[in-house]
This record gives C-alpha cells, structure tokens and sequence, in this order.
C-alpha cells in the first residue's frame, strides 16, 4: 500500500555526481623551427582518433599558422575571429578527415603573434567553455619562447619537447626547458626525437640532453621515443594528409601509434597544480555526493 505524502516535507535522496572526466593536454613545442613540431602534433592526434579518443587540436602559433594547411582544411573562421569578438570557439571547430577536431589559428596576422599576457590567460580560461567533449586536447605551440608559448605550455598537463639531431635544435630546447623551469614552475618534460636517421639515435640524443639538463637545472625528462626519418612522412605532407591515414604500415606511423599508446597511459593529475590551466576546472575526478530533491 502506498503511503500518502506528507504535506510540506519533501523527501531527499543522497547521489553520487561525478564530475566530467579530466581532459590531457599536451603541449607540443620545441624551441627551434624546422624538428617536425606540427607534423608531430596533426598524426599523434590522427593515432589518438583512431585509437578512439576523442582529440581536439589546436594550432597555438596564432600568427603564422599552418595546421589547416597540413590537412587540407579551408577554415571560414579562425581564431582571429574569436579574439575580435565575431565568433565563439565552438563556432570556429573543424572536422578533419581523420575523425578529430581542429582549433585554427590565423597566418599572417602580426597582432595575433603579439598577444598579451592578459589575452594568452583570457584564451586558455576560454577552452572551459566548449561544448565539444573531449578526452585529449593538443596543443600546438609555435617555435621559440615567446610569451604565448611559455603561457600555453605552463598551462598543458604534459609538454613534449620535439628535438631533430642538429646542434640548434639541441641547444633551443635547452633555453626552453631552462626558461620554463625557472620562470614558469614546469617541471618535468618529455621528449621526442624526430627524424631520426639510425634506429636508437633518438635514445642517444635524449641522454645528451638530459646529461646537460642533470648539472644545471632541477628537472625531470623523460624519453617519450623517436620517429624516424620517413619517406613516407614526407609524401603524407605534400599530399596534405597524415601518414597514419595515407600509409598506416610506414615506419614513421607505427612510431606515432606507439606514442598515441604510451600518451594514454601519461597520468592526469588530480588537482590543479596553482597556474592558469586549460581544464582546470575538471582536474578533480573524485565523485562528490549531492543532494537532489525528490517530489
């Protein structure tokens, strides 16, 4: 038998609501132009889509960028866009042909590679607001070590530091590391070998980095592999498409897929470490109870 209501009291049920899940972020720069750093960041997303991760990528060189280009994309609105107030984030997202999603950024706009500081925080707090449901976001930064690369590594969970076999590439990967440690709080890196002509090198070309690295500042690095020298890669580039779609047996694709999997095995933390962070707000992943109200 059912019991009558009693009026003016409700009854309240106990829940368990889950926050959404933390997203990744990775912020993939390098120091030096020329390693590879955007080819790095359009098949590690291709590998992760295919894996069946849901991947955002974002070129974050806002002056001079290329990502579009890459894939063949022709973007209607970019991130110009959004920072003149005509357009929303969500409103400037691209499919690409691999199955994830792409942020534009805008080429040959001098104002937009001058951001501010104000602005470059106003952008990553912006990432909060998308609709778009996520598991990873990757960040493409420009090279050098800009305001708006330092802000947008600072803000990643991960920064994965693209290095060639070059003397220039070694040393502008060191400033990066050296600028990002001691005046930004990062910590820990991991890097990734590119181009690499003899299997093992990138190994080698860690351990040199992390040898001068070990004397003089207080970081970790971790090896996070190499890709090598591809002609398969190259002809993947001309023809505006990843290699992980155009030549998914090529060497160079199973390294990105071998990186797409340990990528997904990098811990997310579970709090906010104090900075400006894209996601901030999802870095909690315990669940919390709630009350809900039963009529």
């Amino acid at each position: 038998m059912r019991l009558p209501e009693t009026r003016g009291i409700r009854a309240m049920q106990l829940t368990a609501v889950e926050r959404p899940r933390p997203v990744q972020v990775i912020a993939v720069t390098g120091g030096k132009g020329g390693v590879g750093k955007t080819s790095v960041s359009v098949n590690l997303a291709a590998a992760l889509s295919a894996a069946g991760r849901r991947v955002l990528l974002f070129d974050g060189d806002l002056g001079l960028a290329n990502i579009d280009v890459f894939l063949g994309l022709s973007p209607k609105f970019t991130m110009a866009h959004v920072l003149a107030g005509e357009r929303s984030l969500d409103e400037i997202v691209l499919d690409a042909p691999q199955g994830f999603k792409v942020v534009p950024g805008a080429s040959g706009i001098a104002s937009l590679a001058n951001l501010g500081a104000v602005e470059h925080l106003a952008l990553v707090q912006g990432f909060s607001a998308l609709a778009t449901r996520l598991d990873t976001l990757i960040v493409d930064t420009a090279a050098g070590i800009a305001h708006g690369v330092l802000q947008f590594s600072q803000a990643a969970q991960q920064v994965l530091v693209v290095v060639s076999d070059e003397p220039a590439s070694m040393t502008d990967a060191y400033a990066l590391v050296k600028v990002l440690s001691r005046s930004h709080g990062v910590r820990r890196f991991r890097v990734l070998a590119n181009m690499m002509r003899h299997r093992g090198a990138g190994e080698a070309l860690f351990r040199n980095l992390e040898r001068v690295t070990g004397r003089f500042l207080d970081v970790v690095l971790e090896f996070a592999g190499e890709v090598p020298e591809d002609p398969s890669l190259r002809r993947a580039i001309r023809e505006q498409r990843t290699v992980i779609d155009s030549f998914p047996s090529s060497p160079s694709a199973r390294a990105f897929k071998n990186l797409a999997t340990a990528v997904d095995k990098w811990p997310v933390p579970e709090a906010p470490r104090g900075n400006v962070e894209f996601f901030v707000e999802r870095l909690v992943t315990r669940r919390e109870a709630a009350l809900r109200v039963v009529r």
